[in-house]
């Protein structure tokens, strides 16, 4: 795709979807939701990673991130969180990408630079097992965007795949593991795990 002539922050969401799309599909593996068959093992930024290759696994990660494209090219996304879930639907674990693209930003990217940057999140990903935790047999996870403010009228069917969440949320301020962040104008990302605080209320048996 030629990227020439379209915005800084237009060069940055293309090259952030297509960094999220494999790194969200490395925290897949890294938990061992499937098999690993269901992977491939691909280079992309020059690290070896674990690339969906089961159609309808590799279709969800693929139209979940890419769907968020313009409206992080417009600086609407606060965060994307892969989260883990319970059989009860109650977050075990979340994987969060906090963001932010400076809207005022107008020099033009150097995308092998950023590229460069966000590879560091890959190789960290591929270490990151130790700061995990493991997952109860017959959960669920999915991927989740935290909107600044809700897309404008004129957005209306890119936003419509983006529905309310029903999730539960913990009571209590989760426990925060930072793995990686990078700054890298127009674009910040954090990248961190969140764990239940050691007093969050358990559930009471029905």
């Amino acid at each position: 795709m030629d990227r020439r002539n379209i915005t800084p922050q237009g060069q940055t969401a293309h090259v952030f979807v297509e960094f999220l799309e494999v790194a969200v599909s490395c925290i897949v593996f890294l938990k061992g939701f499937y098999p690993a068959g269901a992977f491939e093992r691909r280079r992309y930024m020059n690290v070896v990673v674990h690339k969906a290759k089961h159609p309808q696994l590799g279709n969800y990660i693929h139209s979940a991130t890419f769907g968020l494209l313009p409206f992080i090219q417009k600086g609407l996304i606060e965060r994307v969180a892969v989260i883990f879930y319970d059989k009860d639907r109650v977050p075990v674990e979340r994987f969060v990408f906090k963001l932010a693209v400076n809207q005022s930003h107008a020099s033009p990217v150097e995308e092998k630079s950023l590229e460069f940057t966000l590879r560091a999140f890959l190789v960290k990903l591929e270490v990151a097992n130790p700061l995990t935790k493991s997952l109860p047999p017959g959960g669920s996870w999915e991927i989740t965007a935290y909107f600044r403010s809700l897309p404008e009228e004129n957005d209306a069917t890119d936003g419509r795949m983006w529905v309310p969440t029903d999730t539960k949320q913990w009571l209590q301020p989760p426990r925060i593991t930072p793995i990686k962040s990078m700054s890298s104008e127009p674009l910040k990302v954090q990248l961190y795990l969140e764990h239940p605080s050691s007093t969050e209320p358990m559930e009471q048996e029905g």
